[in-house]
């Protein structure tokens, strides 16, 4: 059974940094593509940042520049690391693997985490 569990949310002011990991288990192989979405209540799930099999990367607009995915597949763990964070940046944070459909940046995922809550602050 695979599972993906996040960690590394909390509270920062804003301008300020986070690490956020996400630890895969039950894989017999590596994922084709992982990736970080999030979402704000009332909103739907939101791609941030993607990363294939050759480590190549996506990200979504507003985080560019800002934000990093980056991939230990030997530890089946993939992190984003996030840079000068705003108040916007606010939202839970969700780890996705084993793309089903579609591209690596649009496409459809099998499996996800529960979360990790972001809060940045003005």
């Amino acid at each position: 059974q695979v599972q993906l569990v996040e960690s590394g949310g909390g509270s920062v002011q804003a301008g300020g940094s986070l690490r956020l990991s996400c630890a895969a288990s039950g894989y017999t192989g590596s994922s084709n593509c992982m990736a970080w979405f999030r979402q704000v209540p009332g909103q739907e799930r939101a791609g941030v940042a993607f990363i294939d099999s050759a480590s190549r990367t996506y990200y979504t607009d507003s985080v560019k520049g800002r934000f990093t995915i980056s991939q230990d597949s030997a530890k089946n763990m993939v992190y984003l690391q996030m840079n000068s964070l705003k108040p916007e940046d606010t939202a839970m944070y969700y780890c996705a693997a084993d793309l089903r459909l579609g591209t690596c940046s649009g496409g459809v995922y099998g499996y996800w985490g529960q979360g990790t809550q972001v809060t940045v602050s003005s």
